[in-house]
């Protein structure tokens, strides 16, 4: 009996040793159990969420979530892995004095346990906190999709970020505009000034555009002293006003100080039509804009639609 026990004893002091916390949670949501995770450097103390539902602790769309994961791990019956950020504030009663700050990520492991608790299906959910290896993954996506001269989007971004437009605009008519623009003369500003200066106009008309745009508008550098602007949700009317008021900015600022220098944009528009089956049918009639510009002197914009 006493080998037992100590069997027992070694178990359980196994289990509440386990470095990333394990729930057990029922079908309805409920937290039958929690071990392990007390590492207070990358978990809180959750051990008074036990007896406790998803909905009494957590805020509905995230409990939903949760007990979403729950039923289809049931339904599958097999292991699934998730992924999913959660803060020590999101959980009503959490000590957030101990534990890591902000937005916690996690990798959930959730198996389906093939006995009932308290006559409710029921998982193991095992989360392990992944923040570090997110937050560098965040980053080495921003890198792969920024320029690194000006920090606007790169062209692969635009290009990713059009074709999604366009899909978008077959499913729900969703009115989305782009916008193509050169900067007028660039190559005599490298003759007059240097190719440093010429490096720091550009930087100056990536940050001067993007001060500039709403929320949701995306700005990239097309490639050379060419840039192209994405305007989602977008009438005509709306894309020329935000496309002229641009203009005329970028002709009223300071990109080279002290230096008696002007620098103006020409710009052509495009919106998505109906019969665009491609995202180059709609660069096309934009670039056929922007030359159009250039022809009727530069520092204007012409609309293709």
């Amino acid at each position: 009996m006493t080998a037992v026990t100590d069997h027992l004893d070694i178990l359980l002091d196994m289990l509440s040793a386990l470095p990333d916390p394990v729930f057990v949670l029922t079908e309805s949501g409920r937290y039958a159990a929690l071990i392990g995770g007390q590492d207070r450097q990358h978990y809180h103390d959750g051990a008074h969420l036990v007896d406790f539902s998803l909905y009494d602790v957590l805020p509905k769309a995230k409990a939903d979530w949760f007990l979403e994961q729950i039923k289809i791990t049931l339904v599958q019956n097999q292991l699934r892995i998730v992924e999913y950020g959660l803060a020590g504030t999101d959980v009503n009663g959490l000590d957030t004095q101990q534990g890591p700050e902000g937005e916690i990520w996690f990798e959930g492991r959730i198996q389906p346990l093939s006995a009932p608790i308290k006559n409710e299906r029921a998982v193991v959910w095992v989360a392990c906190n992944i923040t570090r290896r997110h937050q560098l993954e965040a980053k080495l996506q921003l890198l792969s999709e920024t320029d690194e001269l000006t920090g606007a989007y790169n062209r692969r971004k635009l290009l990713d970020a059009l074709t999604l437009s366009l899909m978008h605009f077959r499913e729900r008519q969703t009115p989305t505009a782009v916008v193509l623009m050169d900067i007028d003369y660039f190559k005599s500003i490298n003759d007059r000034f240097g190719h440093v200066a010429g490096d720091e106009v550009l930087r100056g008309i990536a940050h001067h555009a993007m001060a500039h745009l709403r929320e949701g508008d995306l700005f990239a550098r097309f490639g050379g002293e060419e840039f192209a602007l994405l305007l989602p949700n977008t009438s005509l009317v709306a894309a020329e006003l935000i496309t002229e008021r641009l203009r005329l900015s970028i002709a009223a600022g300071d990109f080279l100080s002290g230096a008696n220098l002007t620098v103006t944009v020409s710009m052509g528009l495009s919106l998505i039509q109906p019969q665009d089956q491609s995202i180059e049918s709609i660069l096309h009639r934009a670039d056929d804009a922007l030359y159009k510009a250039k022809r009727n002197g530069r520092n204007c914009f012409i609309s293709a639609s």
